[in-house]
């Protein structure tokens, strides 16, 4: 069972050479966000996810969080860690310096989210639905409800969370029935929610829970749902703490894992209500609490990142060690890493690994770019971008966590399906990355729909126009691997933008059709988007090598980025040729038939 140690160096040429960290760092008010701002606060947040926050994760994972008389305890060592998270001021990184944040970009918050995600999962739940609840009083909170509740947020002290699911709504939040009735100057809350991460818990003093909910005189379906802000304890005139709200935790999930974090019952309302307050305007529920969806949707997708390099690093350094036969080439036994077959595991994990984070990190920028770039019209087309890639970020990277964290597995051989190893817990946590938020169909059908056909593939088309003249580039180089990056490069552009324009047609006058190709053009544009993203990057690195730097670094970058293009990349053919073929044999067989 290996360490997490933060890839800090990895991290900081994806920032620097592909995200554009000097372009966001002379946005307004980010001048001081540079590289070297970066590197610092990398190190140190690398720190302390290998020494505070990775020692939790098996810990967490034997003893879960319990439910104790209505009370959560949480596992060993976990309270004492969110303690110093707190006082190290990590809750704040991108949060408002009005509010007590830091206030950095995405692009330098982003790479340090992904360190508490691959130390600990389950730890990382906490901060990031408290993140949610944060943006969502930002954005559409009263001036008295933030100054309320977004300093304790900001800061740690409390936490937040999404209350969206109930038993009988799941994913369709049309059907949500818990009840809000006026009541003065607040409402009495009346329901139950299910799937509440981090609903309840003993580390800190207060818990602030963001609710949908309806009045009475709602409209039915999505337009009727309002949301409330309902604090565990609700506030005296001061701001201390007063009361305890009528919100109890009813039950916790056994689940296949993240068991530290505690997924709680929540029943609202047992007694006489639970008092909540109004956030924004009655019946724009379901809007405001997109807010937080967007940015979560974007922070699960780093889930797949995080937990792939955690299964990465520890399927690598087993097979350093592993000494098993004797490989071809070799006289005698040695480590399991000279075998061919595990090499090709270990580079599958790797060059997916790469190409995730490249991607989420390159997509922080464009946060970034669309938040505060002086030209409005360059606002909105990064916007536009952000809006297209989130699904593909959330979907494509969980999904391909799911083969990571396998292979990891497989490449420890039998010992790895041994829980003592740890690496069958890679696998089970990783598994809830692509429900979360939405599940991969859910996202494929808002990237298809809203974000591809709705424009007509505006977005997406100038997307593939970028790619195009990037694999130009490559394949232009002097060098017969660049040669072979740019042409298996363009293959895929040119498999994707087939595709797209297919779906649009097709969308047009059988919908049904075209959505039965959803997830495989999610998987497509991931896939291929991921390959430009790898072949930049070797551009990048061979730039480096030119200049005189340390080659190995660059060199593996190089190689990495050639395994993707051969081994990775051919994958969006098939993904493509199931766009355009594969919606007849979908929906042909009768239900009575399954």
């Amino acid at each position: 069972m290996s360490n997490y140690v933060a890839p800090v160096r990895d991290m900081l040429f994806v920032m620097n050479e592909l995200a554009g960290l000097a372009e966001v760092g002379a946005l307004p008010g980010w001048e001081d966000a540079g590289a070297e701002l970066a590197e610092a606060v990398l190190d140190e947040a690398g720190r302390f996810a290998g020494e505070v926050i990775a020692p939790l994760n098996v810990v967490g994972d034997r003893e879960g969080s319990r439910l104790v008389e209505g009370r959560v305890v949480v596992p060993t060592g976990f309270a004492e860690a969110y303690r110093q998270f707190v006082e190290a001021g990590w809750g704040g990184i991108s949060s408002p310096a009005e509010f007590g944040g830091q206030g950095l970009p995405q692009l330098l918050a982003k790479p340090v989210t992904e360190m508490w995600k691959s130390a600990s999962l389950a730890f990382s739940l906490c901060p990031m639905l408290t993140q949610g609840a944060l943006e969502a009083l930002l954005h559409h909170g009263t001036p008295e409800q933030q100054n309320a509740y977004l300093a304790k947020l900001v800061s740690g002290e409390w936490t937040g969370t999404m209350n969206l699911t109930e038993p009988q709504a799941g994913s369709d939040l049309s059907a949500v029935r818990s009840k809000a009735m006026p009541e003065g100057d607040h409402y009495r809350i009346f329901g139950s929610k299910i799937f509440i991460t981090w609903g309840e818990h003993d580390i800190t003093d207060n818990i602030v829970h963001l609710v949908l909910a309806r009045l009475p005189d709602a409209p039915e379906g999505v337009k009727g749902i309002s949301l409330f802000v309902v604090p565990k304890y609700l506030l005296n005139p001061d701001g201390t703490l007063g009361a305890r709200n009528d919100v109890q935790c009813v039950s916790l999930e056994h689940k296949l894992g993240i068991h530290a974090s505690p997924t709680a019952v929540l029943a609202f309302g047992e007694s006489q209500g639970a008092i909540g307050y109004l956030v924004g305007e009655a019946n724009h529920g379901l809007e405001y609490m997109f807010t937080m969806m967007n940015h979560a949707r974007l922070a699960v997708g780093l889930e797949g990142v995080a937990i792939s390099e955690r299964a990465y690093q520890q399927a690598r350094d087993y097979a350093r060690e592993r000494v098993q036969g004797r490989a071809l080439g070799h006289e005698m036994a040695g480590p399991i890493i000279r075998h061919p077959d595990v090499r090709r595991m270990l580079l599958t994990m790797k060059s997916q690994t790469e190409a995730m984070r490249a991607l989420a990190y390159v997509t922080a920028a464009d946060m970034d770019q669309a938040a505060r770039h002086p030209d409005p019209v360059e606002r909105a087309r990064y916007q536009a971008r952000v809006d297209l890639l989130t699904p593909v970020v959330k979907g494509w990277c969980t999904e391909t966590a799911q083969e990571v964290t396998s292979l990891g597995v497989q490449v420890h051989g039998g010992m790895g399906f041994i829980e003592e190893t740890g690496a069958s817990q890679h696998l089970r946590d990783a598994r809830i990355t692509t429900i979360y938020e939405g599940t991969t169909g859910i996202q494929a059908n808002d990237l298809l729909g809203r974000k591809t056909v709705r424009e007509q593939g505006k977005t997406l088309l100038a997307l593939v126009e970028e790619m195009r003249t990037d694999a130009e580039r490559v394949g232009a180089l002097d060098d017969e691997a660049f040669r072979q990056l740019g042409a298996a490069l363009e293959v895929g552009i040119k498999a994707l933008e087939t595709a797209a324009r297919h779906l649009i047609d097709v969308a047009a006058t059988d919908p049904r059709q075209a959505f039965a190709g959803a997830v495989p053009y999610l998987m497509l544009l991931g896939t291929v988007c991921g390959g430009w993203q790898m072949a930049r990057a070797a551009t990048a690195a061979q730039a480096r090598i030119a200049a005189g730097e340390s080659a190995a670094f660059y060199r593996a970058k190089i190689d990495t980025a050639l395994f993707y293009a051969e081994h990775i990349l051919p994958r969006a053919l098939t993904h493509a040729h199931v766009v355009r073929h594969g919606a007849r044999a979908t929906l042909a067989l009768d239900e009575s038939a399954f």
